[in-house]
């Protein structure tokens, strides 16, 4: 593992150093027309503050119609020292910047916690925020997306199913969904952002953000360049690829971002370094080729579901399990148990003594899973009181808003079979998540959404985050997306699961020695995950202290601040009884 040598930021005012751009007149207009809200703070949630600010609905029009935004902070431990405000987003879109920062003396250094007010807002149609809600009733919401109930649709029928839903979702955000639907781009929330930064009295923004709270935050880079003090975004989307151009226009929203490749990058060299290893280190290992063979229990699947105790296990199931266990830096053990126990369940080899010890196995490891949403959604319930589940509803009202998308939804199969075969398992998996987008199912739009230009000149640079084995976004989206902004640095990562912060102290220490002291890690700076899939001696796992929704505040927060989790990342859980969410 490299060390870890620190380089100062330079001085934008020094000779030879070009002054970073500025925000622009239409944006300026926008955003400082805003009066600076009062933010009414009271005490939540055991050590939390929390309050809500009403903000315009069109910054166009900052007196017309306004949208509540959920505000909660964890205040700085040493006030003495406190530098300001670290804004913090767990991605999605969709997941609860107040749920982030409630969590974060769970995963953020000591001297992050000792400095910073951690603030944490809700996203406009989210969470404590003002919700967008694209059916009338949540019987109506579950008779139109009847047809999404799988991880992705095999075959024509299913197919057929699921363009039929998500038109439905599509017709619905477009006309019951509409006033909030169409001003849910990434944009709006980067100008609440920045009206926020005001009201917590910060003069430039500290900013830290995993997997879509990195186009959030390179958003706000460039549309607000001269107001950073410092941003990190780890697990990157390649913003000219989430909102396309007119010559990327026809291609799905994954086929840009490539997604399903950095997936299938991921579970290859699992199951070769499975094959490397043997049978005393991987089960799958013993019967063959580990590559080969999951292939074979692929289109095993895909030709008969197993019977699980009654429960279907599908070929969908299957990669939308891998693609959950994936994003987990120890998923590799869970997709050897999984995959081992299908094999014997499904095997003609296997003696019946064999076949119903894995059936077993399987069901004990489904229901548990099963158990674990069942408790996540009472959770959330008891914070929320809110029945209608709107998390598809405002991951679509920010997708299908931002970006261009084919225009018809009917392309969707021939185009994700082409995915298929560039990615295997996976082009499918990823590339259906944004059908509800296309041109004759989603018709509202964001007339301020921003679509760049993208490599503006920030005053302080950009410390973007990548590891090698991310399932969600690829790495190849944090070298090119660094390479957008002149003023930036890339930290890479040779780790595993989705995003990289908790998984070594080299990204840890990196990335919160740049949010206090604004330094950088050295150029090419590579640091190594703690955990790698079979190791001689592997490293124990850090938890994920629980996913970034209300039923975080269920559970009390210590105030420890040792790096003991990994951060509640805000993932695109696939539908698949493998995980309990089907």
């Amino acid at each position: 593992m490299p060390a870890l040598v620190v380089t100062a930021l330079a001085d934008p005012g020094a000779a030879g150093v070009r002054a970073a751009d500025t925000t622009s007149p239409v944006e300026q207009k926008r955003v400082d027309s805003v009066p600076t809200p009062k933010l009414g703070w009271y005490k939540c949630y055991g050590n939390a503050e929390c309050a809500t600010v009403r903000l315009p609905l069109d910054y166009d029009d900052p007196k017309g119609a306004t949208t509540e935004i959920a505000v909660l902070r964890i205040k700085a431990r040493n006030a003495k020292k406190r530098i300001g405000s670290l804004f913090v987003n767990p991605g999605g879109p969709g997941g609860q910047g107040t749920a982030l920062a409630y969590q974060a003396p769970d995963f953020l250094g000591a001297d992050v916690l000792d400095r910073f007010d951690i603030v944490g807002f809700d996203p406009r149609g989210i969470g404590f925020s003002d919700n967008v809600a694209c059916f009338k009733s949540t019987k109506d919401q579950t008779l139109a997306l009847a047809g999404l109930d799988v991880a992705f649709p095999v075959g024509a029928k299913q197919e057929a199913a699921y363009i039929k839903s998500a038109k439905a979702l599509g017709k619905g955000c477009s006309t019951t969904g509409k006033k909030l639907a169409g001003a849910m781009s990434t944009a709006q929330a980067a100008r609440d952002m920045d009206v926020l930064r005001r009201a917590v009295g910060d003069k430039t923004l500290s900013y830290l953000g995993f997997s879509y709270g990195t186009a959030l935050g390179q958003y706000y880079a460039n549309m607000f360049p001269d107001r950073l003090r410092v941003s990190a975004v780890d697990g990157v989307i390649n913003p000219v690829s989430w909102t396309g151009t007119p010559k990327t226009a026809d291609q799905t929203l994954d086929d840009r971002l490539l997604s399903a490749d950095g997936a299938y990058k991921a579970l290859r060299e699992i199951l070769v370094r499975c094959g490397k290893a043997g049978k005393t280190k991987c089960q799958f290992a013993a019967y063959g080729d580990p590559v080969k063979n999951f292939d074979v229990l692929a289109k095993r699947l895909k030709t008969k579901p197993a019977d699980i105790d009654g429960m279907k296990v599908t070929y969908a199931d299957l990669i939308g399990g891998m693609l959950g266990f994936l994003y987990l830096p120890d998923g590799y053990e869970i997709v050897d148990a999984m995959v081992t126990d299908l094999w014997k369940a499904t095997s003609s080899t296997s003696t019946a003594a064999e076949a119903a010890a894995a059936r077993k196995a399987l069901a004990a490891r489904i229901a548990q899973r099963r158990a674990e949403v069942e408790q996540q959604k009472k959770s959330a319930q008891k914070i929320l009181d809110f029945p209608y589940d709107n998390s598809l509803d405002a991951f679509s009202s920010v997708v299908c808003t931002d970006g261009l998308h084919p225009k018809k939804a009917g392309n969707w199969p021939a185009l994700t079979a082409a995915s298929d075969k560039r990615a295997p398992y996976f082009g499918r998996a990823w590339g259906w998540s944004s059908v509800q987008c296309a041109g004759d199912a989603w018709t509202v739009r964001d007339e301020d959404a921003y679509t760049g230009p993208f490599n503006r000149r920030t005053n302080a640079p950009v410390l973007f985050v990548g590891n090698y084995y991310d399932p969600a976004t690829n790495y190849v989206d944090a070298v090119s997306s660094s390479k957008l902004l002149p003023n930036s640095r890339l930290l890479s990562s040779d780790s595993w699961g989705h995003t990289a912060y908790g998984t070594s102290a080299c990204v840890t220490k990196a990335v919160d020695g740049y949010l206090v002291n604004g330094t950088l890690p050295p150029v090419g700076t590579v640091c190594v995950g703690d955990i790698q899939p079979f190791a001689k001696d592997p490293e124990p796992a850090l938890d994920t202290r629980g996913p970034a929704d209300a039923s975080a505040m269920a559970t009390q927060v210590g105030a420890a601040g040792n790096g003991a989790k990994l951060p509640p990342v805000a993932t695109r859980v696939p539908t698949s009884v493998l995980l309990g969410t089907r």
